[in-house]
This record gives structure tokens, C-alpha cells and sequence, in this order.
């Protein structure tokens, strides 16, 4: 066990042991925080997603990253690219993922997001055909019953275009609906 005076600041599963991964992860599920790091599963997802090679054979494939917010995504992106110029045929299979991470975010992935000021911010960084709000119904941090005024505070320098997109288009677009 973790003795008292040492602090390990995150899970470390050991795999070794499915009695033990299955211990350590409800330990540190009673111990809380997650929501505030929810973003990095859907920055490690995405980057799997665009190196595993899928995305370049599936491109009608279309990812939703619903409660990871946004403001993540523009580091991620960056990231993915200097992998994907230095770590040719290391980390990923140059001969399938022939495009640079950037293209297969654009033509594929949205990004779902309902508190994100700094993500608003950094829109045009993250692709404003690329996002999505949410609601987070019915979850404890959801702006329901109060959707409407949030999103108006929240992305009161936004042009109408703009949030047309966010709000309605991209989703209409994303989910192939017969809309509008």
C-alpha cells in the first residue's frame, strides 16, 4: 500500500494483476476529481484515433468528443503534427496516415463542449466547423434549464454565422440530418 507520507498524484493500474487493477481503479474512483481532467481521454483517444490509421481508411467516419470540452484541442493538434513530421514510421504507419494530423481532425472529428470560455477564445485555432454545444443534461454541471441565456453570455462575441454553426449547423451536418 501507499504509506501516508508519500503522495503518488495519479492511477498507475498494475496490470499485472486483474484483482488488483480492478482494486486500484475503484480506489481511486471514491477519492473523486475526475471531471476536471475529462479532457485527457479524448486528447489520448484522438491522437489514437489519427495515428491508428482508421480515419484514413474510414473517411465517412465522423468522432464526437461529448464532455471533453475543446480548449484542449489546438496543443493536441500542434502535437500531433510534430509526431507526425519527426516520427515517421516509428510511432504510426507513414504509408496510411499519408495526411497530417490537422487534415483527418477537420474532415472528421468534432469537438463537443458546454463550459469553455478558453476554447471560444481559440476557435479559429480549433475550427469553428469543427465544434458543437452541448447541454450536459442531466449531469450536475449542466447549464439546463438555463441553456439558452448561457450559451448567449457565453458566446456573446461570436457573429450570427458562427453561432448558427455551434449551435445547430454542425450538428445537423455531423449527424446527417435533414434539417434546416
Amino acid at each position: 500500500g501507499i504509506g501516508k507520507d508519500r503522495l503518488i498524484p495519479l492511477i498507475i493500474v498494475p496490470l499485472w494483476d486483474a484483482e488488483l487493477a480492478a482494486a486500484e481503479v475503484y480506489r481511486n474512483a471514491a477519492r473523486g476529481v475526475q471531471a476536471t481532467l475529462s479532457f485527457n481521454q479524448g486528447m489520448a483517444s484522438m491522437a489514437d484515433w489519427i495515428f491508428s490509421g482508421i480515419l484514413p481508411r474510414y473517411p465517412d467516419l465522423k468522432l464526437a468528443y461529448s464532455e471533453a470540452q475543446m480548449g484542449w484541442i489546438p496543443y493536441a493538434l500542434e502535437r500531433a503534427y510534430s509526431v507526425w513530421k519527426e516520427f515517421r514510421g516509428w510511432a504510426f504507419d507513414p504509408a496510411i496516415v499519408t495526411e497530417p494530423p490537422e487534415f483527418y481532425f477537420r474532415r472528421q472529428i468534432y469537438a463537443c463542449f458546454f463550459r469553455d470560455d478558453f476554447g471560444l477564445k481559440n476557435l479559429e485555432a480549433i475550427g469553428v466547423d469543427n465544434v458543437v454545444f452541448e447541454t450536459d443534461y442531466p449531469h450536475s454541471d449542466s447549464t439546463w434549464p438555463n441553456t439558452e441565456q448561457f450559451i448567449r453570455e457565453m458566446a456573446v462575441d461570436l457573429d450570427d454565422e458562427t453561432l448558427h454553426k455551434i449551435i445547430r449547423g454542425n450538428a445537423i451536418k455531423m449527424l446527417h440530418l435533414d434539417l434546416d
